[in-house]
């Protein structure tokens, strides 16, 4: 049974969009027939050159007839090139289809959570031969192809098969194997234009600038932390301590040439030093694969894909799971807000929008210059709900910071009028976007316990932190972008006018518990002109390195988890930059190293004392002693756990005050626990021996103290039993 010109001809053009109906075996009654296409063979042989084909006509189709001639169920082909080199390998149209019906019907629907392990590139085994199974979602193309050095990227050696109508395409290509190049390259149905694409659902990707997917050999690490993730699923993680390094690993640290470190080097360095500084978590900035370094990972172009700049994913493995059996948690910043343009990532994937809305009103950022995903189509929107299960369980995350949940919340976030495009009930409130939010953390929290959702989110919306049942968006958290900003532009401010802003450290108070908030002081913060956080600081050296270690006491004693960017737990200088390391050195001079004892200390003793931590999200937990002092620029109030509290005393001026009296809450001996003054920390040295309190009424308590209060610090206290 020779082809039909008809079949034949859209075959030779590579626009055929059934090439199983062409090519393999085919039997017709008794007569049995083989075809292949080979662009590139001089001559084709079935099974040891047994029964050699034929060419059809002047195009690259080879065909091979045969009456009552029993082929194996699979059989080599041997492809013979110009320079008579030989290829031998099994017939990839020769094989069923692999997608399982109902994996594809869920994804349909938007509801299959691990479409990770069905779509991309999976070695796999298949009638006893090993290749490499590839998939993908289309439904705008024509054909699409698999292309890789083992056809010469040529898209019309692999063409893949349709399933149906889902859009999906997939292709079993027997003798690849792990660390293969690929691409796919699809022909649109409408327009005939060719695109070539990195596989959205690649585990592994060249490193930049190159832009080919890898196949991985999944499976192969034997992770040691079950421990770590049986404690995590049961923590109260509402009432522990929760202290956040927030990490670039491109440019935390390099070695001796100027180049990357890798994940397992990372690992020993990067724990050596939270446990040093006391930290409890490690967030990192995105490694999902991303092309452009100056991006700092925020225009991710591999959702399932860890960058290849420090090593394979199975170093990333290693990296996450020695910070777990250190009793350290990891956390990923993840960006499913938005998606750079490049040609050969996920832009018009299929020669549509197909990732992204057709309307750049609705499919664009214009200030950042990428595409915003289409949250209303249930195939990507589960290819983002795909990707935050694959980092959580694939990876082990503790959990993931998500970027930008302002920008997704608002359909006129950052655009001028008439340039966004009203809900159906015309307000601006992205309806698709806060449906796929409250799915993701519904999800995210019920398959995986115990696993932190965290939202950087800007604006006052409302309960972003409460449960979904409850009318909420459901993060476990929030980064609290209000105290930052209210206490950053206060402590810019000389100290002589600080008291005409008093208010700015104060007003945190009256929404302090509205949501579960964490105090960030991140990688913005230290970037694009705003200085570093120790040349935010006003004055000479001495009370800049002074502000710096009061803001540090009132971040820590302020209700909410704590997030601190790197280099400044050591009073980084210059301003961050991803192209090269922290300047490590200056812990070798007393001021900064006084700056890293402080955090460390700080942390500690956030750690240790639950006043400071059990109730960071409940106002039952925080108590003014006195908010009004204006005129001397100082705070002091009490944390409180369920059986003990301390007493904290910030001067935000560099005047050293004697005797200066405060309420307090019980009757007894007070002693420092920490001041941000001690010369361990090069500070000036003024502090308090033991302090008997009074029976003196003083702000509205029956008791009160008479202490020093050093210059731009801070002291905790607490009662001795």
């Amino acid at each position: 049974m020779s082809a039909l010109p008809e079949q034949i001809e859209p075959l030779i053009q590579a626009r055929h969009h059934d090439p199983f109906a062409v090519l393999g075996k085919h039997t017709n009654g008794t007569i049995t027939t083989v075809r292949v296409f080979k662009p590139h063979a001089k001559s084709v042989f079935i099974e040891s050159r047994a029964q050699p084909m034929s060419r059809v006509g002047d195009s690259d189709i080879f065909e091979w007839q045969d009456i009552g001639h029993q082929l194996p169920k699979h059989y080599r082909l041997i492809s013979v090139a110009e320079d008579d080199s030989e290829t031998i390998s099994y017939d990839p149209y020769n094989f069923a289809p692999q997608l399982p019906d109902y994996d594809i019907h869920l994804f349909a629907e938007g509801k299959h959570w691990h479409i990770y392990r069905f779509l991309g590139s999976h070695i796999k085994i298949i009638d006893g031969i090993e290749g490499v199974l590839f998939a993908t979602w289309a439904p705008s193309a024509e054909r699409v192809s698999v292309i890789g050095d083992f056809n010469q990227w040529d898209g019309r050696a692999h063409p893949m098969r349709v399933r149906g109508t889902s859009g999906l395409w997939e292709l079993f290509i027997p003798g690849l194997g792990a660390a293969e190049l690929y691409r796919y390259e699809i022909r649109n149905r409408d327009h005939g234009e060719i695109h070539v694409k990195t596989d959205p659902y690649a585990q592994w990707m060249e490193m930049r600038p190159a832009t080919a997917s890898k196949v991985f050999q999944e499976n192969q690490f034997s992770w040691q932390d079950q421990t770590w993730l049986e404690q995590r699923q049961h923590a109260d993680w509402l009432h522990k301590p929760m202290s956040i390094y927030e990490v670039h690993l491109g440019s935390w640290q390099r070695d001796h040439n100027h180049h990357f470190l890798n994940y397992r080097e990372l690992a020993h360095r990067l724990v050596d030093h939270a446990h040093a500084c006391n930290f409890t978590h490690i967030e990192l900035l995105p490694i999902t694969e991303h092309p452009l370094d100056a991006s700092w990972g925020y225009q991710p172009s591999g959702y399932f894909a860890a960058t290849s700049r420090f090593g394979d994913p199975d170093d990333l493995r290693y990296f996450i799971d020695h910070c777990h059996r250190n009793n350290i948690g990891v956390l990923l910043d993840w960006v499913p807000g938005h998606f750079p343009k490049n040609t050969d990532g996920l832009a018009r994937f299929d020669g549509s929008a197909l990732y992204e809305h057709e309307d750049p009103r609705r499919g664009e950022h214009r200030d950042w210059g990428t595409l915003i995903f289409n949250y209303g189509r249930n195939e990507v929107k589960n290819f983002l709900l795909a990707s935050a299960t694959f980092w959580l369980e694939e990876f082990h995350f503790d959990g993931l910071r998500v970027d930008a949940v302002a920008s997704m919340l608002y359909l006129d976030y950052s655009r001028k009028d008439g340039d966004w495009e009203p809900n159906i009930y015309g307000g601006n409130h992205n309806l698709e976007a806060i449906d796929f939010i409250r799915q993701l953390n519904e999800m995210t929290h019920s398959l995986h316990p115990g696993s932190l959702i965290m939202a950087e989110e800007s604006t006052s919306w409302p309960k972003v932190s409460r449960p979904t049942s409850e009318g909420g968006l459901g993060f476990s958290m929030k980064w609290n972008m209000g105290w930052m900003n209210d206490t950053l532009e206060y402590m810019k401010n000389d100290p002589i006018h600080r008291c005409y802003h008093h208010n700015c450290l104060t007003f945190s108070q009256l929404y302090a518990y509205a949501e579960n908030f964490i105090l960030p002081l991140s990688h913005d913060e230290v970037v694009h002109g705003k200085r570093s956080l120790l040349y935010k600081m006003p004055g000479d050296e001495w009370q800049q390195f002074a502000n710096l270690r009061l803001l540090y006491t009132y971040m820590y004693t302020h209700p909410g988890k704590k997030l601190l960017f790197m280099g400044s737990e050591f009073g980084q200088g210059p301003e961050w930059s991803e192209s090269t390391a922290l300047d490590w050195y200056v812990l070798e001079y007393p001021q900064h190293a006084g700056v890293q004892k402080t955090i460390t200390d700080l942390n500690k003793l956030y750690r240790d004392y639950n006043a400071l931590h059990y109730y960071d999200f409940d106002e039952c937990g925080f108590e003014w002693i006195s908010c009004d002092d204006r005129e001397n620029s100082v705070l002091s109030f009490i944390r409180r756990s369920k059986n003990e509290f301390v007493v904290v005393i910030l001067n935000f001026t560099p005047v050293l005050r004697e005797n200066y009296r405060i309420g307090v809450p019980e009757d007894g001996g007070y002693v420092e626990i920490f001041n941000s003054d001690s010369t361990y920390y090069n500070g000036s040295n003024v502090g308090n021996h033991r302090l008997e309190s009074q029976h003196v009424a003083y702000n509205g308590r029956q008791h009160s103290i008479q202490l020093r209060l050093p210059p731009l610090a801070g002291i905790i206290l607490r009662r001795e039993d």
